[in-house]
């Protein structure tokens, strides 16, 4: 009988111990970190987005975004500076209306009006950076937004001088200064810079004051490049590079938008020439290089400008 009754407790204490470390087990709390604004908010909330294009990921492209040196997305437009001639006035700055835009979580739906749609996920990397991926062709752009007043269009602008000088059909040549020593170049009137990725990209003709651009016989081609000058943030060198006739040096000056200056060192003579029919760029074919013939040709153009 007491055995039993001794058995009967220990089994009662057991159960009630039991429940009673049951009762003190205390759940963790799982948060879940919602968006504090939503996407059409972080898009809105900066004015400019810089595209990296140089930290590009993937073997495809979204046309409108390889073009593009800025893009906005401004109350349901879609902005996008694609040309550097009046990157800064364009638009207030927000460069050409190329279409419009719709977002659904964290996915941005982009019409282009030539390009077409695109839906792209976004990823928030920093409070001013974000990632658009497509996953059609698994490529990455990567954006970071500043406001008009604090973005330095002079940067992008210099940065990219050498998509400057393909905004226009031709440079012709308008002046001519009488210091310098006389040189082969003095016969050049006309110069016509296309993208890298074109085959040999530059042209020169002797022709004199053609009136129709499309009537000028291009006398010579060959491949240009545009490199820094250290500690001169304004000046360029420019090579042309005429294949077998050798190579020409210049030191570049953009007077404005449409005009630019050649100092010749070895003559001393300074030349400027001035864009005539300039090319607006908003078709997926115009503009910068894709970003395969970038791959393919970046090596090859550097080695025959070094050969």
């Amino acid at each position: 009988m007491k055995t039993l009754k001794l058995l009967s407790v220990f089994m009662l204490g057991s159960i009630l111990l039991t429940s009673c470390v049951a009762e003190v087990v205390v759940e963790e709390d799982v948060f879940i970190e919602e968006p504090t604004i939503s996407l059409n908010q972080l898009l809105n909330s900066y004015e400019i987005w810089y595209v990296d294009i140089e930290r590009t990921q993937g073997n495809g492209e979204i046309p409108f975004l390889q073009k593009a040196f800025t893009v906005s997305f401004k109350n349901g437009t879609f902005y996008a500076n694609n040309n550097l001639v009046g990157i800064g006035s364009n638009g207030n700055g927000f460069g050409l209306d190329v279409g419009f835009y719709n977002t659904f979580g964290m996915e941005v739906d982009v019409s282009h009006d030539i390009d077409g749609t695109y839906s792209l996920d976004v990823i928030q990397l920093s409070n001013n950076e974000i990632r658009l991926y497509d996953g059609v062709t698994n490529t990455s752009y990567y954006l970071i937004g500043y406001q008009r007043n604090t973005f330095d269009y002079d940067k992008v602008f210099y940065d990219n001088i050498h998509y400057f000088l393909h905004e226009y059909t031709v440079w012709e040549k308008v002046y001519t200064s009488e210091i310098g020593a006389l040189n082969e170049f003095d016969n050049e009137n006309y110069l016509q810079f296309l993208y890298y990725g074109s085959g040999d990209n530059f042209r020169s003709s002797e022709d004199v004051n053609v009136s129709n651009i499309n009537d000028i016989y291009y006398d010579y081609n060959g491949y240009y490049a545009v490199d820094d000058v250290p500690n001169n943030f304004y000046m360029k060198n420019l090579t042309l590079d005429y294949d077998y006739l050798g190579n020409e040096y210049f030191e570049l000056t953009v007077i404005n938008d449409s005009r630019i200056e050649l100092l010749h060192p070895s003559s001393g003579t300074i030349y400027e020439f001035v864009g005539r029919g300039y090319l607006q760029f908003k078709s997926s074919k115009d503009g910068k290089p894709s970003q395969n013939d970038k791959k393919r040709l970046k090596k090859a153009d550097f080695m025959k400008l070094t050969k």
